[in-house]
């Protein structure tokens, strides 16, 4: 059976991962796979994590199943964390599911059910895994303008041009904030132009939610997507717990559907719970539980949230200071996009050539397309990266 197998392409990040583990030179730089890390390049376990663990240790009873629909008290978590009240709760339906991927896949699985001909349309660039996702369920991929490389902006303008072209069989896959993997977002005004835009259109939104409270803060994150929220009919959305909670290996995400109504919420429920069953019967419940214990509990939200903060702060400083090295070293201006960016990643505009020669003659890893983790940066690693970047660029 297996002979007639094709090999299946090597993921990028995975092996630039790889990569970097081998490389035995002093001073490397990880600015590749997507996982935040201190200044002693470890993935922190958040101290209200490990307090919620602890709680449910001592309190745990069962390992029974959660059920399909997974954690109730999760679910609602989440559903507020993202939308608070700008939605109805009766047109809103959730669940759990293993990460930000798995409830992409299940939304997918939903939009395919409810439009077997729709298109799916990705942002350029996007996220390597929305392609192959969106093709795995059977739907087609389209792509819309976003990233300007010559100022590091939003092409706000080409985007809005192709939303406003789109009809009743499309689906628009946006980033509600963070943007992976160009650390541009759209303004709270921007988002009022695409709601307008889905409004007159009909096309219907598929959000992703992976890095709320990275950016400019857990509600100020979640602003454009409120908008949404309180303007359309209808739209999904995907949210992770991942990098937020710092639950990378424990796989905690939700998939949200919003309905017209209770009736067609309800409908959408049946068939997320049925895509649900199909594939991985029960979603993982520790995460789950983890989420749901310190979103429940006042003290341990408010320190989950002062530790989130403070992640975020520390990746604008990052970027601040990147763009300020980056600034006096060259006597430019090209780079100070980087401080405008927010969350995790920043797509850099360099060539392959110059990645390359980062990673040959520096030890300085990231992305082939120059998207790098602003998160897995070092303090003291700032100035290396600046002076290598700017002599590479020359």
């Amino acid at each position: 059976m297996f002979e007639h197998l094709k090999p299946a392409p090597q993921d990028k990040i995975f092996a630039l991962m790889a990569a970097f583990n081998e490389d035995e030179r002093q001073g490397k730089i990880d600015l590749g796979i997507g996982v935040y890390k201190d200044d002693h390049g470890k993935t922190p376990i958040m101290s209200a994590v490990k307090k919620a663990e602890q709680r449910l240790l001592e309190t745990a009873s069962t390992k029974g199943y959660v059920g399909v629909g997974g954690d109730k008290a999760f679910n609602a978590a989440m559903i507020d964390l993202a939308l608070a009240d700008s939605v109805p709760a009766e047109r809103v339906r959730a669940v759990q599911a293993p990460g930000g991927t798995g409830a992409l896949w299940v939304l997918m699985m939903l939009i395919k059910r409810s439009n077997p001909d729709a298109r799916v349309w990705i942002s350029d660039p996007s996220w390597p895994n929305h392609t192959p996702m969106v093709e795995q369920v059977g739907l087609e991929p389209a792509v819309y303008p976003y990233f300007d490389r010559s100022t590091g902006l939003v092409n706000f303008e080409a985007m809005i041009e192709t939303l406003d072209g789109l009809g009743k069989n499309d689906v628009v896959l946006l980033h509600g904030c963070c943007h992976n993997p160009t650390g541009a977002n759209l303004s709270l005004e921007q988002w009022g132009r695409v709601a307008d835009s889905l409004e007159r259109t009909g096309a219907f939104p598929l959000i992703d939610m992976a890095y709320q409270g990275f950016g400019d803060g857990l509600d100020k994150d979640a602003a454009g997507v409120r908008l949404l929220a309180s303007r359309l009919p209808e739209f999904v959305m995907a949210t992770s717990c991942s990098k937020n909670f710092g639950l990378y290996r424990d796989r905690a995400g939700c998939a949200i559907a919003v309905g017209e109504s209770a009736r067609t919420a309800d409908l959408a429920l049946k068939q997320m719970l049925s895509a649900v069953r199909a594939a991985y019967s029960q979603p993982p419940a520790h995460g789950a539980e983890v989420v749901a214990t310190i979103l429940g509990d006042s003290a341990l939200r408010a320190e989950w949230e002062a530790e989130l903060e403070a992640m975020r702060n520390r990746m604008i400083a990052n970027r601040t200071a990147l763009a300020e090295a980056i600034r006096e070293r060259s006597n430019s201006t090209d780079f100070d996009f980087v401080a405008e960016h927010r969350g995790m990643f920043s797509l850099l505009g360099v060539s392959e050539k110059v990645v390359e020669r980062l990673k040959d003659e520096d030890a300085i890893y990231m992305l082939d397309d120059s998207r790098i983790n602003i998160a897995g940066l070092a303090e003291d690693r700032v100035v290396k990266l600046a002076d290598a970047l700017v002599a590479a660029t020359r």
